[in-house]
């Protein structure tokens, strides 16, 4: 990958053979575990700061890498609808390839889930 978010070898940040994307080894569900790993302990997107995000942001912000997702077939539109609903007023700027911004949004929304369960008291 070459946009200046991702590390050159996205699948070995995540701890997992840098052979991921041409030969997967992994499932979909290890590879968003372990994006929201890094998430929490190298962003430190903590619970904590997750809970103050009360206005979907983080729902928001899957949608908007899942929809990066959408190739020109799907509708152009699609893809860069992204940008308009991504809720930060920082710069968004997606990976190249799709299985980065699903992963990126499976976590996010995982995030989102576990953070509406510690808001109804079922989570800690």
């Amino acid at each position: 990958m070459t946009d200046d978010i991702w590390p050159e070898d996205y699948w070995g940040f995540l701890g997992m053979p840098a052979q991921q994307k041409e030969n997967p080894m992994y499932t979909g569900i290890e590879a968003i575990a372990a994006e929201r790993k890094r998430q929490i302990e190298a962003e430190g997107w903590t619970p904590e700061h997750d809970d103050r995000h009360v206005s979907a942001e983080l729902a928001q912000a899957a949608a908007a890498y899942a929809l990066n997702c959408c190739d020109n077939s799907d509708g152009p539109e699609l893809r860069f609808m992204g940008a308009d609903i991504w809720p930060w007023s920082d710069f968004w700027k997606p990976s190249a390839d799709p299985i980065c911004d699903l992963t990126k949004a499976g976590a996010l929304i995982a995030a989102e889930i576990d953070r509406l369960l510690r808001q109804r008291g079922g989570f800690t």
